[in-house]
């Protein structure tokens, strides 16, 4: 896709990798519209703002919008659609990022598990069923899924996030079928590599962080698989495999990254409730 004058929507926009990617489709030529819970008059603990995201972007001469979204509510997540397409237009490329995790596993209290899942999960079917029906009517569109190394893997804490991001990605698989004859691709990024997001630095202040990139990385692999033919869909692009494979993101870190056991490595959860937030 070529990405000038599109409208983007990405999701967990306010900080991390969600806030980088907004700001690099800006660059790229989209008009992007930041969805998430933080904003300037409603911050949430862990830095960063979908206002922030905005005025990056507008300052260095951007279109951007802020739309405050409750991912956890069905009516807010096509309220989010619904104001994306009024002030910008139709929605062409949707990023579904944003996430969240609870520490626990089995004994995970329930409400918890389903909330993990109203937003890591339920969110962007929602999202995508909103935005499908018009991508399908101007012949245009691409959907990314952001996903993680705890869709593979099983991190200790983390076992209702896992699950979620495993059946993102299976519905990465079964949307890019669907819309394969519309020539709409839907593809997953999934980050397997420590990512710097400002959350997570501000959470584990204490911690060497100097061999994690910086989310400006992550978003450039976004912006990649968005500008792949339209036949290349229903993958699950590994941020790794892909730097290796396509000679892309080339590490900002500075130093090399040697990966500790049991790490989750990646970092573009929207919210991290309850718990000093890990790298993923």
């Amino acid at each position: 896709m070529n990405l000038t004058g599109k409208v983007a929507l990405v999701t967990g926009a306010s900080r991390g990798v969600g806030a980088a990617t907004a700001i690099a489709l800006a660059e790229a030529g989209c008009a992007v519209a930041c969805a998430a819970r933080a904003t300037d008059t409603t911050p949430l603990p862990t830095p960063g703002t979908i206002d922030e995201t905005v005025r990056r972007i507008t300052d260095a001469g951007g279109a951007a919008i802020a739309i405050p979204t409750n991912l956890a509510v069905d009516a807010e997540v096509l309220a989010m659609v619904a104001a994306a397409v009024e002030r910008l237009g139709p929605v062409d490329v949707l990023v579904n990022n944003a996430a969240i995790t609870f520490p626990g596993d089995l004994e995970l209290p329930m409400k918890r598990f389903d909330l993990v899942f109203d937003i890591d999960m339920r969110a962007p079917v929602i999202a995508a069923r909103a935005v499908v029906p018009g991508m399908i009517e101007r012949g245009i569109g691409a959907i990314v899924n952001v996903s993680s190394a705890a869709a593979l893997n099983y991190y200790p804490g983390q076992m209702a996030y896992g699950m979620a991001k495993a059946a993102l990605e299976h519905f990465t698989m079964s949307l890019a079928a669907q819309l394969r004859p519309h020539l709409i691709p839907v593809n997953t990024f999934r980050i397997d590599m420590p990512v710097a997001s400002e959350g997570f630095v501000a959470a584990l202040p204490d911690i060497d962080h100097s061999d994690w990139e910086p989310p400006e990385v992550a978003a450039e692999g976004i912006v990649w698989v968005l500008g792949q033919p339209v036949d290349v869909t229903g993958r699950q692009f590994g941020m790794a495999r892909l730097r290796d494979d396509a000679g892309i993101m080339r590490s900002r870190a500075a130093r090399p990254h040697v990966q500790a056991p049991g790490m989750i490595t990646d970092s573009h959860l929207d919210d991290v409730h309850g718990q000093s937030p890990q790298p993923r």
